[in-house]
């Protein structure tokens, strides 16, 4: 065990990162009664907020990079320790002192890469416009209504490309006024955030801010959750306030206004994963649903772990960049549980659950009934 400071002072170092809550904890073990990785192994964040009490907090021990930051169990805390901040707080430790155990071992790379060229896949930011190329997509003028924010993963990831194209193409099909930042744009930090650099998020965020406020950005519709979670809920810790507007709203809004109607009829049943960022943590349960009402023959089925009782994918706390061997991914359960249905299309809208439902669909047996995995809005612009 390496402990990096006294006990008391480790004690201080964690309050300062905002983990002060850790001394309500009576040790009832509720959080680990509701968490995901219990499903797949054995973690306890209940022994890892008692050691932060004790200042006995070893940063070699790879459990300080296990929280995906789901939100699960302070829903079940009866003490309110916020287990999620209490758990963030260890890691600027580790990073303070370079120390990245286990699984963690990626995020100085990812750091490094959004360091250069503001995301994590270290691809050139004069990139980071190329999925809008042959679509006509504008850059942002003051006076268009959105600033549409792809995000780093829309951006650059060849799957996810694919929504950043059918989103656009509903906007444009609606008359949305819209543009985008390309290569003035950066990640939204959210992510490394979780990881415990502080100072990269904050470079991040003032990168961003500046760019909006000079470019006269009133609106931010997104695709990712975390970039909603950290437009809405921590950029206004800079004194930045922007109306931010998650895209299954936006599509929900203009089907009820008319701006957008369905005709082509799908014909299957579709079960939808809420994400963390976009349900428990942001309260956006219905839009995403009440949208898919909308598409003509099609069946929405319900999960029994659903809404704020959904199942994390396993990409959230900065998750989505570290490998987790396959008999420890949450997002196998998930994947079984949306079959599980009956459901011939799993929807979601996040890239982070894209990205790992779709590495879990390929374990799947070639024979079996499968599930196609799609984000609503390629759900949705095909029924235009």
């Amino acid at each position: 065990m390496e402990v990096v400071a006294p006990q008391q002072e480790i004690v201080e170092v964690i309050k300062n990162f905002g983990g002060s809550a850790f001394s309500k904890c009576y040790q009832c073990g509720m959080c680990d009664t509701v968490c995901p990785w219990n499903r797949v192994g054995q973690f306890s964040m209940r022994k890892l907020v008692r050691e932060a009490a004790l200042g006995l907090t070893e940063i070699e021990n790879e459990d300080i990079w296990r929280c995906t930051t789901c939100g699960k169990c302070p829903l079940v805390c009866p003490r309110d320790v916020k287990q999620i901040e209490s758990g963030i707080a260890l890691r600027p430790i580790a990073t303070e002192f370079d120390t990245f155990a286990g699984a963690a071992a990626p995020i100085p790379g990812v750091a490094a890469s959004l360091r250069a060229e503001g995301n994590p896949f270290g691809e050139p930011r004069d990139k980071r416009a190329e999925w809008a190329g042959s679509l006509g997509v504008k850059n942002f003028a003051e006076e268009m209504e959105f600033l549409y924010s792809p995000g780093c993963y829309l951006s650059y990831d060849p799957r996810a490309k694919r929504i950043a194209t059918a989103t656009a193409e509903i906007l444009q099909a609606a008359g949305v006024s819209f543009g985008i930042l390309g290569k003035a744009e950066s990640c939204c930090g959210e992510s490394i955030r979780k990881t415990g650099d502080e100072a990269l998020f904050k470079s991040l965020a003032r990168q961003n801010i500046a760019a909006f406020i000079t470019r006269g950005v009133k609106k931010i519709l997104v695709s990712s959750p975390h970039c909603y979670h950290s437009f809405k809920n921590e950029y206004p810790e800079f004194s930045a306030h922007f109306a931010v507007v998650h895209i299954s709203e936006l599509i929900f809004q203009l089907l009820q206004e008319g701006r957008l109607k369905l005709t082509k009829p799908l014909g299957q049943s579709v079960t939808f994963h809420d994400p963390c960022y976009l349900g428990r943590h942001n309260g956006i349960f219905e839009p995403p649903r009440a949208a898919l009402k909308f598409v003509p023959d099609l069946e929405l089925r319900e999960m029994p772990e659903s809404r704020m009782n959904s199942f994390c994918c396993g990409g959230g706390g900065g998750r989505i960049w570290m490998e987790t061997p396959k008999h420890e991914r949450f997002a196998n359960v998930r994947l079984a549980q949306a079959m599980a249905t009956g459901a011939q299309i799993m929807a979601t809208s996040c890239p982070y659950c894209i990205t790992n439902f779709e590495d879990s669909r390929l374990g799947l047996p070639a024979d079996g009934p499968g599930i196609v995995i799609k984000d609503i809005t390629e759900i949705i612009r095909d029924a235009l």
